[in-house]
Parts: structure tokens; C-alpha cells; sequence
């Protein structure tokens, strides 16, 4: 059986204790109080219940730490330690309807020379599955204790690929149909299940062989993208670059696969 780091331990364990309360809730889903914080974005109060037990979790482990969470935004530690970015429930619309796919997700960035900061270590954890999905670098990309590879194939025409889909209030719907339109003839099948980090989960597994979608937040997609490099595949933002959490748009899925869905990504935005 694989072993994993002290972090991951700490990580899993807090993120197990935030799930089973995730899990209890979406059980009782028709009598969570519920808030608005924007059009079509909502916010639990399992999500924020969730969120807390992270956070004090956490804190126990490494108290000098820093957080960027999606609820509670940034919280400042020691510029000179990593800092966690955290999506308490990545899904929270499927979680409010009864749809059971969502997750926690759970990244480790550490800082570096010149301001730069760099994931090394994330978590993804599926609490209704029970599905633990996690990776650090160098050490390759496991769900439990199984190493997960990307796809294999390399023909578009029999590939799924995921995607997310603009919403009221929330993407830009011209370019997302620009893509399609680019994308959708091309492939055996195209996905839009709600959760970004399971979508990049599922391409670190192969069970989707590649990924597009733009206006990602760095919890959204942190943890995902270092598991899908770990795991063989390539990533990058919509001009091919390195970009994808600062430009908020990624690109995933193996060598040829990446490289193919990036040749019509940006030729459907020229």
C-alpha cells in the first residue's frame, strides 16, 4: 500500500471530518438555509459549515499558514510558508438539488524566489463516493492507493471531454459556444457534470481523456491541475501557456490530446 506525507494525513483527515458533514447535510438537502450571494451562485450553510471545519483543522496542523479560501477569502500567515487554497464544496449547486457530485478540494502552494508561488501538494475528496484523490509533486497522482495515469488515446473522434458551461451571471457564453462549435464535432462525447475539480480528477484517471473551461477560480482548479500533470498530462491556458490559474481558462488532457484541443480552442478565438 502506498504511503503518503505527513501534509497529506493532515489533509485527508480534515477533509474526511468536513465531508461527513457534507454528507449528512446532503442528506437532509430540502432543509439547509440557504443565501443568496449572487444571480445563480449559492452559498449553503453547509458550504460555510464545511469551510470552518477546514479551516480549524487546518490551523491545528500548521497554525503560521495562510489561507485562500472561496467563502471566507484570503486569511494571512507567514509570507514565507505555504498557504492552502480551499473550495469547501466544489458543486454547491448539484449539492443544493440533490445531485450527488461534488467535492472538497484542498491545495498546498508554496512560495518561491521572486514572488512566484508553486502547488505541490492537493486533494480531492468526493464525499459521497468516498473517493480520496491526491497528489504531490514528483510523487505521481493516486486515487487511495492506485496510480492514476491519463488517457491513452490519442484520436479526438473517440474522446470525452469535459467542460464547464456558462450561467446566469456567471462566463462568457460567445466564446464558450465558439468553442463548442470548434470542439463538439471533433470528439465522441462532450460532459458538463458542475464540479471542476472532479472533471480534472476524472482526466488524471481517464476516465475523461481531456478539459476545457474558462473562468476557473484558483480553488476551483488548484489541486486538479497539479493531478493531472502528475499524473502524465498536460495543462496549460487557452494561448498554450503556463497561465491557466492566472488567466483563469485551462486546458487538460494528455500530449496529444492537450495539443489538439488547444489548436481548436484558439482557432475558435481568433
Amino acid at each position: 500500500m502506498v504511503s503518503h506525507s505527513g501534509l497529506l494525513t493532515v489533509m485527508e483527515r480534515a477533509a474526511r471530518k468536513a465531508g461527513s458533514k457534507l454528507r449528512r447535510d446532503f442528506g437532509e438537502v430540502e432543509h439547509l438555509q440557504v443565501s443568496r450571494k449572487g444571480p445563480a451562485d449559492f452559498v449553503s450553510k453547509a458550504d460555510q459549515q464545511a469551510e470552518k471545519t477546514l479551516v480549524e483543522e487546518l490551523q491545528k496542523a500548521r497554525p503560521d499558514w495562510g489561507f485562500l479560501l472561496e467563502e471566507g477569502g484570503e486569511i494571512a500567515g507567514d509570507p514565507s510558508k505555504p498557504r492552502w487554497i480551499i473550495d469547501p464544496l466544489d458543486g454547491t449547486t448539484n449539492f443544493l438539488h440533490g445531485i450527488p457530485h461534488f467535492a472538497i478540494s484542498i491545495a498546498v502552494e508554496e512560495p518561491l524566489y521572486g514572488g512566484r508561488r508553486e502547488v505541490t501538494t492537493g486533494l480531492i475528496y468526493q464525499p459521497v463516493t468516498d473517493e480520496s484523490y491526491w497528489a504531490e509533486k514528483s510523487r505521481g497522482a493516486w486515487r487511495h492507493d492506485q496510480r492514476l495515469r491519463v488517457s491513452a488515446r490519442r484520436d479526438l473522434g473517440d474522446c470525452v471531454i469535459a467542460t464547464g458551461v456558462p450561467f446566469l451571471g456567471h462566463g462568457d457564453f460567445a466564446q464558450w459556444t465558439r468553442i463548442f462549435g470548434a470542439v463538439g464535432p471533433s470528439v465522441a462525447g462532450i460532459r458538463r457534470f458542475g464540479a471542476a475539480s472532479l472533471d480534472l480528477a476524472h482526466v488524471a484517471s481517464g476516465r475523461y481523456d481531456g478539459f476545457w473551461e474558462s473562468g476557473l477560480q484558483p480553488w476551483d482548479v488548484a489541486a486538479g491541475l497539479l493531478m493531472v500533470r502528475e499524473a502524465g498530462g498536460f495543462v496549460s491556458d487557452f494561448r498554450g501557456g503556463d497561465q491557466a490559474i492566472e488567466r483563469r481558462e485551462v486546458i487538460a488532457g494528455n500530449d496529444a490530446i492537450h495539443s489538439k484541443l488547444h489548436k481548436l480552442v484558439a482557432g475558435a478565438l481568433r
